[in-house]
């Protein structure tokens, strides 16, 4: 089977021109079929900051009113995404860079809480797979922006870790997938302030251990950083629905992430 490397990029390494430069030459360099997800970084937040628009985060998902979707929008399917795909061609990788709007490639519904009022968040029902894979034999790498819509014209802000879990489920029929979320840290820390501290692999009951608060009859830990829980629940979601192998890491190693020896691995067993 094909391998299909789906590869997000963290904000933090975005916000750097130099390690976004360094990761992308080596992104391109990949021979597999190669699928990047991007988010914005902090410069959507800092344009909202000029506008006046507050930005309120709940367990690090952005709450998305209707003048945040339009900043969003123009920063992570606009600049940046275009930023990223101009790089890319400089280093003979043909990319091409969309979002999940185009192509009908991925359709979602605003998110339903019960308590809490996402706004302009979208949650994905579907992803059209077929079109992808259509893409990718024309030897073309993909680069998307996280934003979504509804089919009734409403444009949805989607966590990228989501769609890069999404985009790999449903490529794990036809490829042999590997999911990276390679950003500013060397991996799921056990220490959030420690590099060395890496935990090099991560099972679905250590995991439980080490996220729930200490004291609790679930486990003694609450040493996992809050802003990875989405990105460790979207992982174990991703193999559990045929995904190859989920790896967490830094990305100014991300050959190393690819080879599994690097990182934090995220496995069944």
């Amino acid at each position: 089977m094909t391998k299909l490397f789906v590869i997000k990029i963290g904000g933090n390494i975005i916000d750097d021109e130099k390690k976004l430069s360094s990761f992308l030459r080596s992104f391109a360099a990949i021979d597999e079929k190669k699928i990047l997800v991007h988010g914005g970084g902090k410069l959507a937040t800092k344009l909202a900051e000029k506008m006046g628009i507050e930005q309120k985060l709940v367990e690090g998902r952005r709450i998305t009113d209707a003048e945040t979707l339009k900043i969003v929008t123009m920063v992570y399917a606009g600049y940046v995404n275009k930023n990223i795909v101009a790089q890319l061609q400089s280093f003979n990788c043909n990319a091409i860079g969309l979002s999940g709007v185009d192509g009908d490639i991925i359709l979602a519904h605003k998110r339903k809480h019960p308590v809490i009022d996402y706004g302009f968040v979208g949650d994905v029902d579907s992803v059209n797979a077929p079109l992808l894979k259509n893409l990718l034999t024309q030897n073309l790498s993909l680069v998307f922006a996280p934003i979504t819509h509804d089919q009734s014209g409403q444009l949805l802000n989607t966590n990228a870790d989501t769609i890069a879990q999404e985009i790999a489920k449903a490529m794990s029929g036809e490829y042999e997938v590997k999911l990276i979320y390679s950003f500013e840290k060397s991996g799921v820390l056990m220490d959030v302030n420690d590099e060395t501290s890496v935990i090099q692999k991560l099972n679905w009951e250590e995991y439980q251990n080490l996220k729930n608060p200490p004291g609790s009859s679930l486990g003694d830990g609450g040493k996992i950083f809050a802003g990875m829980i989405p990105k460790l629940d979207n992982a174990f979601a991703a193999l559990k629905s045929g995904v190859n192998k989920v790896i967490i890491g830094k990305a100014e190693e991300l050959e190393k992430l690819m080879k599994g020896t690097a990182g934090t691995t995220i496995n069944n067993e």
